[in-house]
């Protein structure tokens, strides 16, 4: 009979190699019969002293789980002392051969998170290995998320082996090449209060699809209060994200944060058992709003003067349509073309109210021989807005150093929505904010290119609330004007629970 734990899922299997030369076997050669029937149990025996032989030090539960020799994803163990990972652990597999060759006895099965000490082949439960299990699958209840979402949180800093103070929640994330670009949409998410519990209340168990679960995976990380070391490399949900992107997100290639938290929504909604219909999944839940958008051929009159713009006629043909939405793009004013030298020390500033005038229902867009007017049907509880900074012709990308004005408090959508039920506030809160930093002359595809998320702590509004700057490993409490200073690309909006006063 095979051990419970390897059960490999269907793409695992297509992975298993036949023996080779020496003897190293695929894993589920290994039996309960095997590993405990001809040894006494753990409490009988003074090899626990093994046990001292463990180092956290070296332990890195962020990458991948295969293993270093057969790069199998079947049945992984994570060798204590030195950190790297085996397959199996019968008498024929790489772990038990580690075991023996390099004086390494204790291992953690790194889906169970059993611990057995090899050669001998017998689990070992002691109450020192928790914090192990504990960093490797961190668990939180409600009551838990429940204090990390209180302004107490701050006031109770988390400590790692070098006992360096750091914020669960609010930890550095490794660039592992060129990711930066999804790193501050990571963290941007997994600071949405209803999407962040909801993974980290998740308990998968192989079923759900790879991303879904490596995602979940590395929110627990991220929030959790017992790391060894107070930084999360994210590089196991990023391998992921390349292998469901068909490589169209990598490592080592810059890209555009906007597109990637498209993807990762629609692609986490697809693998939550979300459908078209509205509230399928947690991600429309939170995320989701409507957009009435009236559209109508644009008519050039022989009267109309050069510099005249086409205007919506009530007495033509107007197309009606509504449509869901997850973030709302937002268009920047085009800066001056011609400038002398003291204007183009000038930065263009801009209030978001200015730009948001797009979905007010009145002001006309024109596009493609269209006019468009757009105006909410439905505010999501969280409102995405995408400030489009980027413009490509047929030479070169140009950057709007725009810089946009905008309260962290209150932003009032009423402008921008036909209705509201009665008990839904249109006031929303600033609670992530994205932004690029490059050169002159540079854009976001240059190596000098740097993203930063600005977010916010919990208690917002009141005298407990904090900002926090992350830029990859970098995080740092942030002053309040200095949010403002940064050239926005992204935002995360939360709306008031109570009724506007």
């Amino acid at each position: 009979m095979a051990d419970e734990e390897e059960r490999p899922n269907k793409r695992a299997r297509m992975s298993v190699e036949p023996p080779n030369e020496n003897g190293a076997a695929s894993p589920h050669v290994d039996s309960e019969e095997e590993d405990n029937s001809s040894h006494p149990t753990h409490e009988t025996r003074a090899s626990d002293l093994y046990l001292d032989t463990i180092n956290r030090a070296t332990l890195d539960f962020d990458f991948e789980k295969v293993c270093s020799v057969s790069l199998s994803n079947i049945n992984i163990y994570g060798c204590l002392v030195c950190g790297k990972y085996f397959q199996g652990r019968g008498r024929k597999s790489y772990a038990y051969a580690h075991s023996i060759h390099d004086d390494h006895h204790v291992f953690i099965n790194l889906e169970t998170t059993k611990v057995y000490v090899l050669p001998d082949g017998y689990p070992v439960s002691d109450p020192s290995l928790e914090d192990i299990s504990y960093v490797l699958a961190p668990k939180f209840t409600r009551n838990s998320i429940a204090n990390i979402s209180s302004p107490s949180h701050l006031s109770r800093p988390s400590y790692d082996l070098n006992h360096q103070p750091y914020l669960s929640g609010y930890v550095g994330l490794n660039n592992i090449k060129r990711n930066d670009h999804m790193n501050v949409i990571i963290h941007s998410l997994l600071h949405v209060p209803p999407l962040r519990n909801y993974l980290l209340l998740s308990n998968f168990h192989g079923k759900e699809p790879e991303l879904l679960k490596r995602f979940a995976g590395l929110a627990k990380k991220i929030w959790n209060p017992r790391l060894f070391k107070s930084q999360v490399s994210p590089h196991e949900f990023l391998q992921e994200v390349n292998r469901a992107s068909s490589g169209k997100f990598r490592l080592e290639q810059q890209g555009d944060p906007v597109e990637f938290l498209g993807w990762l929504l629609n692609h986490l909604h697809k693998d939550l058992g979300g459908t078209k219909k509205k509230n399928s999944s947690i991600i429309f839940t939170t995320f989701q709003g409507e957009l009435r958008v009236e559209t109508q051929q644009v008519l050039i009159r022989p009267d109309s003067g050069p510099n005249e713009k086409p205007k919506f006629d009530i007495d033509r043909e107007l197309k009606t349509s509504v449509s869901p939405f997850l973030f709302l793009a937002v268009d920047l004013p085009p800066p001056p073309l011609f400038q002398d030298a003291v204007e183009k020390n000038i930065i263009p500033q801009v209030s978001i109210h200015s730009v948001l005038a797009k979905y007010d229902g009145r002001t006309a867009q024109e596009s493609a021989g269209q006019l468009r007017q757009y105006k909410c049907q439905r505010l999501p509880p969280y409102i995405i807005l995408h400030f489009k900074r980027f413009t490509k012709n047929a030479f070169v990308e140009e950057k709007n150093p725009t810089i946009i004005n905008f309260p962290l408090h209150g932003l009032d959508f009423k402008e921008y929505v036909d209705a509201r039920p009665d008990n839904q506030s249109t006031l929303y809160d600033l609670i992530a904010n994205v932004t690029h930093e490059s050169v002159a002359g540079t854009t976001r595809d240059k190596e000098n290119t740097v993203w930063k998320v600005h977010l916010r702590t919990a208690g917002g509004g009141g005298d407990n609330e904090k900002w926090f700057m992350i830029q990859d490993l970098i995080v740092e409490e942030t002053r309040k004007e200095m949010i403002f200073l940064g050239e926005t690309i992204l935002q995360i909006w939360e709306r008031r629970r109570d009724n506007p006063t």
